[in-house]
């Protein structure tokens, strides 16, 4: 497998905790607001991350999209978080959720490989999926296992974020832990959830578990009110 040398690596070797987020931006997440509710989100991730003077140089962040028109879409490639810009995601298309989630793998694998190049020690992945659907693509279940598999050997670690509709029964297929479901349009909340716990984890040894803080303010489990 041929990598694309990044520079970044090169020049700044300090231990790195991947972060890659998988986005719903299909036609449904126009409806009541989720979009822009989104957006602003992840402009908040880009402003809380950089803040903090040790995440802003450890955590890498790749952001991608599934929807139109290219199914899977890269819209903020590999990058630390002090040069991360928050992207704009368009509402269009439908949920090839099993596309995106393999993709996410993949880029976990490749970027791993840059680590081991560049003698970058790193913590255990992070992926994020979020969705307010369900997966339309036919092999959806192939990817989800593929996915539960990363992360019952210690490849990734998964979790699951439902928004509004979302089919929760087959978004719990991507991983072993139980997926959570938004509560209403709190994605700031969320977004700054996600960045507290990155801000706590860039610090932790490549060998230690870290602990997610519990996200009471954003999300809840799905049948409970």
């Amino acid at each position: 497998m041929s990598l694309i040398p990044d520079v970044a690596l090169a020049e700044n070797t300090s231990q790195r905790l991947p972060c890659v987020v998988v986005l719903d931006g299909s036609t449904s997440m126009a409806n009541g607001g989720a979009i822009d509710a989104l957006n602003d989100g992840l402009r908040l991730l880009e402003q809380d991350l950089k803040a903090d003077d040790v995440a802003r140089q450890r955590v890498r962040i790749l952001v991608l999209r599934i929807g139109a028109p290219n199914d899977v879409e890269v819209v903020t490639d590999w990058v630390d978080a002090i040069d991360f810009e928050a992207p704009e995601i368009e509402a269009n298309g439908a949920t090839p959720l099993g596309a995106g989630v393999r993709r996410a793998l993949v880029e976990i694998a490749e970027e791993k490989a840059r680590y081991r190049d560049n003698g970058i020690p790193y913590n255990r992945p992070w992926l994020f999926v979020m969705t307010d659907g369900e997966p339309t693509d036919p092999d959806w279940e192939r990817a989800a296992n593929e996915c539960r598999a990363a992360e019952e050997s210690g490849q990734v670690s998964v979790f699951c974020v439902g928004v509004g509709d979302a089919n929760m029964d087959r978004l719990g297929r991507f991983s072993p832990r139980q997926p959570l479901l938004l509560k209403g349009l709190a994605f700031r909340e969320f977004f700054l959830w996600l960045s507290r716990s990155a801000r706590a984890g860039s610090q932790a040894a490549p060998s230690d578990a870290i602990q997610m803080a519990t996200p009471q303010d954003w999300a809840m489990i799905p049948g409970r009110s």
